[in-house]
């Protein structure tokens, strides 16, 4: 399918209406049986918020026509941070346009004269944003707009901190996610904003309770809940005796180990001489 610049269809939509209706004067109309026949039921103006799985592929479909009464098709896609793009069909002579579209993640889920809908895949945080399809028929003018969300799950880690502290960190999540405790213990939550729109929470605890020998860290999210445990006793050496009876222990095992030293001296010595 040959690609051009129809500079008339990439412009602001107020003139893409323009144009539009200046395209279907210039076309016949099917007559009122056949386009009763014509299957096209779109919705007048429609808007919906979506939300998909980061490194997934989505497929948004336009407003539902018979291509055969369709003049043309235009997406319009703006991104965070980028210049808006546009693709657009038009059916009479069969042609593409497009502009400013770089991403070739985003592309006509296949020929726009069999299908307009647009596929996106894999899916990545930067492809957050608001697409929208406009069709002009015969019939008028429809569009529907994405309200595109990307989920991306938070990698969640559970670690020892400083000064006998639990850190549980749920880590370049979009949205946020939610940290709490099993049990609840003095606790100290950071959130890190990243650039790319996700976001990082770290909570940090401790416990005064000397009972407290397992906790949990549960991280809430909208692509799923993780939990991790930690067994706080673990590693640690639990003394039977206070610190000073301990050093009196190890006075009398120093003090035993010196005198059986001293004897096996002796013993050997005596022994040496005896031999001479």
């Amino acid at each position: 399918m040959p690609s051009t610049d129809f500079d008339c269809l990439l412009t602001p939509r107020t003139l893409f209406k323009n144009v539009i209706t200046k395209q279907i004067n210039a076309l016949s109309y099917s007559s009122p049986a056949e386009g009763k026949q014509s299957g096209l039921i779109p919705p007048a103006e429609g808007n919906t918020s979506l939300s998909v799985l980061v490194d997934t592929k989505v497929v948004l479909a336009c407003p539902p026509a018979s291509l055969t009464n369709v003049l043309i098709i235009r997406w319009d896609i703006n991104l965070r941070g980028k210049p808006s793009c546009s693709r657009a069909y038009r059916r009479d002579n069969n042609e593409t346009s497009e502009r400013n579209c770089t991403d070739e993640r985003i592309s006509w889920e296949s020929r726009p004269d069999l299908n307009p809908a647009l596929q996106i895949g894999p899916v990545a945080m930067t492809h957050e944003g608001y697409y929208r399809c406009e069709v002009a028929a015969q019939e008028g003018n429809f569009g529907l707009g994405y309200h595109l969300q990307v989920s991306v799950p938070p990698e969640v880690t559970l670690f020892r901190g400083s000064n006998g502290s639990i850190v549980c960190r749920a880590a370049a999540a979009n949205p946020a996610a939610q940290i709490s405790w099993t049990p609840q213990g003095d606790c100290d939550t950071v959130e890190q904003q990243l650039g790319n729109g996700a976001v990082t929470i770290q909570s940090t605890c401790q416990w005064e309770d000397s009972q407290v020998s397992n906790v949990s860290c549960s991280v809430s999210h909208v692509t799923g809940n993780k939990s991790l445990s930690l067994d706080l006793n673990q590693g640690i050496i639990t003394l039977e005796f206070p610190a000073s009876a301990l050093l009196i222990i190890l006075y009398v095992k120093f003090s035993l180990f010196l005198v059986i030293l001293v004897i096996v001296g002796c013993t050997y010595f005596q022994i040496i001489n005896d031999c001479r």
